[in-house]
């Protein structure tokens, strides 16, 4: 797609950012969150769709822990291991257009994206797949940023309710659900990680076998660390899960760290 083409497009979304406090698709309960319903232009949103890997594709990487994670990822190393046609959206949802609106939405500031796509990327879930309530790691090694919002686009066009995977927001604690959003197709959702955000999906899916549960996933960083009433921990830690007692995938509380 040609550069005017991609502004114009960045320039509408950044726009719907902006607005979501107007629009009233901005929340703080129980933690801050927007869910903005197609986000993406229709033909532009088809291209994601048509280009997102099968699921026997060698591009993913599965992890298979029973009780936490049963999910496909990809295995991005850099901006050039994204798919033609994806590429486009990674370049809008990283442009310094989203990233001034998601700033002030959310009022954090100096916020930058991972050209290094740790743990971001292309996700994907197929029946009896799960993600354990947990709150997310806090610390990125290769910059040495602190890690304050995720963004999630979903990209399932014949999602049903009872095929459940909706992403779940719970109190600080994790140990009540607040809110469901369902996967709908187009729709991006971006929320404020830090020690209290828990959220999840941890009931098994039950999509068709012929379908999965499909979304990009970003992350973003800023030097400044998180405020004081966001932080449980304050050494780098892993994504710590509520089956584990709150302890990462190792059985420990933190990390070490380059």
């Amino acid at each position: 797609m040609k550069q005017a083409e991609l502004k114009k497009i960045a320039e509408d979304c950044a726009d719907k950012i902006m607005n979501a406090e107007d629009n009233s698709v901005f929340f703080k309960e129980p933690f801050k969150h927007v869910v903005i319903d197609n986000f993406f232009p229709a033909e532009f949103a088809q291209v994601l769709l048509e280009k997102f890997p099968d699921v026997n594709s060698s591009d993913w990487e599965r992890t298979n822990d029973i009780d936490i994670e049963i999910k496909l990822r990809t295995m991005w190393k850099s901006e050039f291991d994204v798919p033609e046609g994806i590429i486009d959206a990674i370049r809008i949802l990283n442009s310094s257009l989203i990233l001034k609106a998601m700033s002030d939405l959310f009022d954090i500031h100096k916020i930058m994206p991972d050209p290094y796509f740790s743990g971001g990327g292309l996700n994907a879930t197929v029946s009896g797949g799960l993600l354990d309530i947990h709150v997310d790691g806090n610390y990125h090694d290769a910059s040495g940023l602190n890690r304050r919002l995720n963004a999630i686009v979903y990209l399932n066009p014949s999602w049903q309710e009872g095929w459940g995977g909706e992403f779940g927001l719970y109190d600080s604690t994790g140990d009540n659900l607040v809110k469901k959003v369902a996967p709908l197709y187009n729709r991006l959702v971006i929320f404020d990680t830090n020690d209290f955000s828990y959220h999840g999906l941890p009931d098994p899916l039950n999509f068709p076998e012929d379908d999965s549960r499909k979304s990009i996933i970003l992350y973003y960083y800023t030097k400044e660390p998180r405020p004081s009433s966001q932080i449980a921990i304050e050494e780098p830690h892993s994504a710590l899960w509520k089956k584990r007692g709150l302890l990462d995938k190792r059985g420990n509380k933190t990390r070490d760290f380059n």
